[in-house]
């Protein structure tokens, strides 16, 4: 990668991080499903006139808006307004990997390889230290609803693999425009009247969660997705929860104590080893591949890779 491109990767990272003390401000004054139902309805319109169709069946957006819109976001704003830290909010959700991985293996038939369990049993360990950690003094529910919102970031992520949209930024805008009707719906019932008096710093938070983050951070993201493997772009996504707990004890106060450290480390670095592979099986697989690919065009046959 690019050293200006590193620069913008990294930089993401830290807009994102950033993002859980932000949404931490802006839940002083919205409820917390009425928060994410108007950062949904920011980032849907007007960009919805500008950016087109999505590129794919409507049911992968649905499905995305469903998971990652109302799931994973509610869960988490509700968590989040619960007790949950933000710094220790964005470190939980990394825990989407492990239930990415049991998805990918139990509905998918993807190979479990020992790799995967041991890097996915470390990351397994430093959650169970948040949870010891966060459950001496904060209430459990909250950090259960953001296991919860990582469940559901997994189920958006093999959802969205299966679409795989052409352009990340327009089908993101889709997926925020068909989230944001049942989460005020949602909001309505659970929460009542909607009341938008709020001082500038809570619609400040909105305008940085809808178009710094959601809009801007994927248009980014998939800038460099279309420039690089995802395997390259990907591992800067561990640096969320680096920048998510040091921006929320520098701005919140959210205290960094060792096991938290120790957890977020054992997490990153799980995380990271189940998410790769070793150089001599990257290099068996992609001569393999072009052992197949040869065999396929000499027997006369177009490979279409979905």
């Amino acid at each position: 990668m690019r050293p200006r491109h590193l620069a913008l990767a990294v930089a993401l990272a830290a807009v994102w991080g950033f993002n859980f003390v932000v949404m931490e401000v802006g839940l002083r004054h919205f409820p917390p499903l009425l928060y994410a139902s108007l950062r949904f309805a920011l980032a849907a319109f007007p960009a919805l006139l500008i950016v087109g169709r999505p590129g794919v069946p409507w049911r992968w957006v649905a499905g995305v808006a469903a998971t990652v819109g109302v799931g994973q976001f509610g869960f988490l704003l509700v968590g989040m307004r619960a007790g949950m830290p933000p710094g220790l909010s964005s470190l939980v959700l990394q825990s989407q990997a492990l239930f990415t991985v049991v998805i990918a293996v139990t509905l998918l038939g993807e190979r479990l390889t020992a790799r995967r369990v041991t890097g996915l049993t470390v990351a397994l360990a430093g959650l169970v230290l948040v949870a010891l950690d966060f459950g001496a003094a904060g209430p459990i529910g909250a950090f259960l609803l953001c296991v919860a919102a990582a469940a559901s970031w997994s189920a958006g992520t093999i959802i969205q693999r299966k679409a795989a949209p052409p352009d990340s930024l327009k089908f993101m805008v889709w997926v925020s425009a068909l989230a944001t009707p049942p989460l005020f719906a949602l909001s309505f019932l659970v929460e009542g009247v909607p009341t938008l008096t709020a001082p500038a710093e809570g619609w400040l938070s909105l305008v940085y969660v809808a178009f710094i983050s959601t809009l801007g951070g994927f248009g980014v993201w998939g800038w460099l997705l279309r420039r690089y493997d995802a395997s390259v772009v990907a591992p800067y996504a561990l640096l969320v929860p680096v920048f998510g707990l040091s921006s929320a004890a520098l701005f919140t106060g959210e205290p960094l104590t060792w096991l938290k450290l120790l957890a977020a480390a054992l997490v990153i670095a799980g995380v990271l080893y189940a998410g790769t592979t070793r150089r001599l099986e990257r290099r068996g697989r992609r001569l393999g591949r072009d052992g197949q690919r040869a065999g396929d065009a000499g027997d006369g046959l177009v490979v279409v890779r979905s």
